[in-house]
């Protein structure tokens, strides 16, 4: 794996004149229009780069975007991978591994999800301080560990950034853009969760539930990444507000409540060291 890390990350630096960012970006369902956001120098479609797998989800664009956000570089995927594709965990996370080879030390995750929490609303914004892995037996970092990529038993207890956490709620607080903050429980999908499947996540201290963002975190702290990650709430798995949900609506909350979340990551991202 680590060959064609590094075969990928050469492959890049050829095709971006040696841009390095200084932070990864990853957009979620519905939520690729960060990028009219971004001063673009260069564009990679996933299928022109060797060893990087190819988004097959709907509104998942699939290409890596290099250019300015904030005042700062950035390198963002518009478009990302999931274990239900019929990738391996250490596939779907392989582009966060390219990334940190490209120079990044922040990552900065978005994602769409089903609210647990009775206080939610759709459409709100998640701060994520914590998470749930519902993906056993598999994890991406599972299989011989890679010295140089980092420890084989990596600590999770400071996985997502309280300073970063901190100056999103600030940033939230100026706009007087709600946020609320939870335990995000990644799910292997497709199937959206039934009524009992809510109830237990919920049950077992989740605030909301989704398919991606755990397996690219896992391996962004494997290899000391500073992480942040905000979750639109486009559906709710709570008793009583449980309907059926289509891909296309999932995609309309998210489009309605994606400029809220790219001024936080836009002005989060303008703070970075």
């Amino acid at each position: 794996m680590l060959q064609e890390i590094k075969e990928t990350a050469e492959y890049i630096k050829s095709k971006t004149n040696g841009f390095e960012p200084l932070a990864g970006i990853i957009l979620g369902t519905g939520l690729g229009g960060l990028v009219n956001e971004i001063e673009i120098e260069f564009e990679l479609s996933y299928d022109q780069i060797p060893n990087f797998p190819v988004s097959t989800v709907e509104s998942h664009s699939g290409k890596l975007i290099f250019g300015t956000l904030g005042g700062k570089k950035v390198v963002a995927m518009q478009g990302r991978f999931h274990y239900y594709e019929g990738y391996s965990m250490q596939k779907v996370a392989f582009p966060v591994r390219v990334m940190k080879f490209l120079g990044i030390q922040y990552l900065i995750v978005s994602n769409a999800s089903g609210g647990v929490n009775d206080t939610f609303e759709i459409g709100d914004l998640m701060i994520l301080n914590d998470h749930i892995s519902l993906l056993l037996p598999t994890n991406p970092l599972i299989g011989p560990n890679i010295e140089e990529l980092g420890p084989r038993f990596p600590d999770m207890s400071k996985t997502y950034d309280k300073e970063l956490i901190s100056r999103a709620n600030d940033i939230a607080a100026k706009h007087n853009i709600r946020v609320v903050h939870g335990v995000y429980a990644s799910v292997t999908g497709p199937c959206l969760e039934t009524p009992a499947e809510y109830k237990l996540i919920k049950i077992i201290g989740a605030d909301a539930v989704g398919m991606s963002t755990v397996p690219e975190i896992m391996v962004a702290r494997h290899m000391g990444l500073k992480c942040f990650a905000i979750s639109i709430v486009t559906d709710l798995g709570v008793e009583g507000k449980i309907v059926e949900v289509s891909l296309e609506d999932v995609i309309a909350v998210a489009s309605e409540a994606e400029p809220k979340m790219t001024l936080i990551m836009k002005e989060l991202i303008s703070t970075l060291d």
